[in-house]
């Protein structure tokens, strides 16, 4: 689910790439939010939520980095309050109490290869090219190894599936992982006969989920509540229909000065995600809390049996609770 806004060296990593700032008003304290990629049409939906909650008194900011180490970073080091991703490792090794308080999305990926390829066990000792060292799809790639009794070759990292799709097409790489929708968009081209997607097993675990400091979670609650609310009346909408997205579209904001090709797109993509269960109606909550805990400790990503963690250790559900009552 992340864009590539180009390479950045090791003495910046603590810089942003600041792509784009709204706010509401000027009275109130913003919430400064930490986007682990720029506006796309899989971010469309997050955007219809910002506008509802701007409408409930929502003052905010957004800021685009170029992956999701950065945007953890930024709320770690207190710069952004809340931010994009799974920080789970993060979570357990800083002293930083981070908490996740929304699913955004599944981590619904898929292996797909050239035809050289045709099932996850002839990728032993082959090449891959994922999304970003220790985000969701290494994990899933950690846990492919695990389960199939595997070993990938050499790991490369290029951000956004999209790209990856064009680094196959290119004849680049062989071997990717990429999301539903640009699976779907890969395997209806007329290019599709030359690739295989792999059997895969199902996953529930979250690939983006809302999080920010705990501390400061507790703090700004009326904001915090009025932020989940929006999101989980705008993932319950979406369910129910879809096309809301591209109707609640605003086509002044981020999303609605996207190519045109794009937002013609948007009820297919959403429909595909839906249909496809890409997106929690409910926000994650403890279900998807426990899948992570059993995901990411399979992945090696948290330390410890998942039976021995805590979802409150690495969740804050209170906001959700409320939303959803």
């Amino acid at each position: 689910m992340k864009t590539l806004l180009g390479k950045i060296t090791a003495t910046a990593m603590a810089i942003p790439l600041a792509i784009g700032l709204m706010s509401a008003t000027a009275q109130a304290e913003k919430i400064r939010i930490a986007l682990a990629e720029t506006p796309s049409d899989e971010l469309a939906a997050f955007f219809v939520a910002l506008d509802r909650a701007k409408a409930n008194g929502l003052d905010y900011e957004w800021t685009a980095f170029s992956d999701e180490e950065l945007a953890i970073q930024a709320v770690l080091s207190g710069q952004m309050d809340i931010g994009f991703g799974t920080p789970y490792a993060a979570m357990q090794r800083s002293k930083a109490p981070l908490r996740i308080i929304f699913q955004l999305s599944k981590l619904k990926f898929f292996p797909v290869t050239t035809t050289k390829y045709s099932k996850l066990e002839d990728l032993d000792g082959e090449p891959i090219l994922l999304h970003s060292r220790g985000g969701g799809t290494d994990s899933i790639a950690n846990v492919i190894e695990d389960r199939v009794g595997m070993k990938f070759g050499e790991r490369s990292y290029v951000p956004g599936s999209s790209n990856r799709v064009a680094a196959l097409l290119g004849g680049r790489a062989d071997a990717t992982i990429i999301d539903l929708s640009n699976k779907n968009k890969l395997m209806r081209s007329d290019a599709a006969s030359n690739f295989n997607v792999l059997e895969m097993f199902d996953v529930e675990a979250s690939d983006e989920a809302l999080f920010g400091n705990l501390t400061w979670i507790q703090e700004n609650e009326e904001q915090v509540g009025i932020f989940v609310s929006a999101l989980a009346s705008v993932w319950k909408d979406m369910h129910e229909d879809p096309t809301i997205i591209r109707r609640e579209t605003d086509p002044d904001g981020p999303i609605g000065q996207l190519p045109k090709e794009i937002l013609d797109e948007l009820d297919g993509f959403y429909s595909d995600a839906v249909e496809g269960g890409l997106y929690d109606p409910n926000g994650g909550g403890r279900k998807a809390a426990q899948a992570d805990m059993e995901w990411y400790s399979a992945a090696g990503q948290l330390d410890g049996d998942a039976s021995t963690l805590n979802i409150e250790d690495f969740w804050y559900l209170k906001p959700l609770d409320a939303a959803m009552n």
